[in-house]
């Protein structure tokens, strides 16, 4: 008796100009204006709503080359306020994974979703994740399915592009000629990990759409460019080469650095800075449940610093590792103290841990006289307890004293048009007017 196994059906699900959604969130007034929202120290654009695409606001384009069109057409600005995009990102998250047990969060906004073996329709699938989104949270998404997981980014791709489609776009019942039809109205530039440098050398070998792609033998695309290529031919033609990533591996190295808003020139202000990012790390380090036996600290002067450019780094090496904010605080301090250095114009600086393992609760063996080993497991429950805090109040509620920033400081990113922390501050709940 011969078992057929059933094909695979993956999803894409992604929201639709996400930082731009989640503003318009709770600031409904901004429904159906065009909308862009600013990157660090606001710089250019980096997320932008189909009517700031329609002005020609192109991704990326500098703040100072658009603001214009704030007179000009009503264009409505938003810093990037990511602690509220990444908290609208967990309920879209745990909203898709109401739908199957076997989830791989890709990014911010963008979730693969194994719906393989259910009995509704691709379709009614994506549609009913797209409404169930959109009711609960208010976020708009396309869904794209197909049979691997490159099939599902382009399926995504062309429920963008089509509006006949309503956002969602299902390959996967799709037989070879179907498929190859709808391939060819994709670009190969478009394809999921081609991109604007491989593109160009793929047309000059006449590979001009992902039909091209999938046709094109993967044994030669591997030789002439890489296993990576010769694999997304593959998916694109079916055949599975991506598992989904359930378990993501944990990160190897936890960073925290930021261009600063304003030059910054003494020790004090730097050590503030260095502080509030160690801080910062020290928690994406316990949410992971890891800890670090390697610091790299680094500040560094901007390109309008008078004098030839400095770059102070330096690895510090801890006798056992860590996950304590307080004991990783005095190692970044005692850093700066060797690497600063006065009369620079400080433009950037950061702070990275290294030589990540497992958090281990039980003691280790060290030396006879440290005292480190107990220090670290009596800081463990006060690291918890200040997550817990922060978690449960809002970020920064409770923390070391050298992260308190009594004035506005020059380190601080520029956020002249950042919307409040609605979801994530109790004292910043967006208020209902029911007149």
């Amino acid at each position: 008796m011969d078992i057929q196994k059933t094909p695979s059906r993956i999803a894409l699900v992604d929201g639709n100009s996400f930082y731009c959604s989640c503003e318009r969130v709770l600031q409904p007034q901004y429904a159906q204006r065009p909308l862009v929202v600013l990157s660090n120290n606001d710089g250019c654009a980096i997320a932008r709503t189909a009517e700031a695409k329609a002005l020609g606001i192109r991704m990326g384009a500098p703040w100072f080359q658009i603001q214009h069109l704030v007179q000009q057409h009503g264009l409505i600005v938003r810093s990037a306020n990511f602690s509220l995009y990444g908290d609208i990102s967990q309920r879209m998250m745990s909203i898709f994974s109401q739908f199957t047990p076997h989830q791989e969060i890709y990014s911010i906004d963008e979730s693969f979703l194994d719906l393989s073996g259910q009995p509704q329709s691709g379709r009614e699938l994506g549609l009913a994740i797209q409404q169930r989104t959109w009711r609960w949270i208010g976020i708009p998404t396309s869904v794209g399915i197909g049979t691997t997981k490159t099939l599902a980014k382009v399926a995504n791709h062309l429920a963008k592009q089509l509006p006949r489609l309503q956002g969602v776009c299902d390959l996967s019942p799709l037989d070879p000629p179907a498929l190859w039809r709808a391939l060819r109205h994709v670009a190969v530039g478009d394809v999921w990990g081609i991109g604007h440098r491989l593109g160009p050398k793929l047309h000059a070998l006449g590979i001009h759409t992902a039909a091209d792609l999938a046709q094109t033998s993967s044994q030669w695309l591997q030789r002439r460019f890489s296993i990576v290529l010769a694999q997304t031919a593959q998916e694109l033609a079916g055949v599975p080469c991506l598992d989904l990533d359930v378990l993501p591996a944990p990160r190897q190295q936890v960073m925290c650095s930021r261009s600063f808003g304003d030059a910054v020139y003494t020790k004090a202000d730097l050590a503030q800075a260095l502080a509030t990012f160690t801080t910062r790390a020290a928690e994406k380090l316990r949410l992971q449940h890891s800890q670090t036996q390697a610091v790299y600290v680094f500040i560094r002067s901007g390109r309008y610093h008078n004098g030839p450019p400095y770059a102070g780094s330096l690895v510090v090496p801890l006798l056992h590792p860590t996950q304590s904010t307080l004991q990783l605080l005095r190692v970044v301090h005692h850093a700066l103290d060797r690497i600063y250095q006065p009369g620079i114009r400080y433009a950037k600086a950061g702070v990275c841990l290294l030589e990540l393992s497992p958090y281990q609760p039980t003691p280790r063996q060290g030396q006879l006289f440290s005292t480190q080993t107990s220090c670290a497991n009596s800081h463990h429950k006060l690291m918890q307890t200040l997550d817990q805090i922060n978690l449960r109040y809002g970020q920064n509620r409770i923390g070391p004293a050298s992260t308190l920033v009594q004035r506005p400081a020059p380190w601080q990113m520029r956020q002249h048009f950042k919307s409040p922390n609605f979801t994530t501050d109790w004292n910043q709940l967006a208020i209902l007017n029911c007149n």
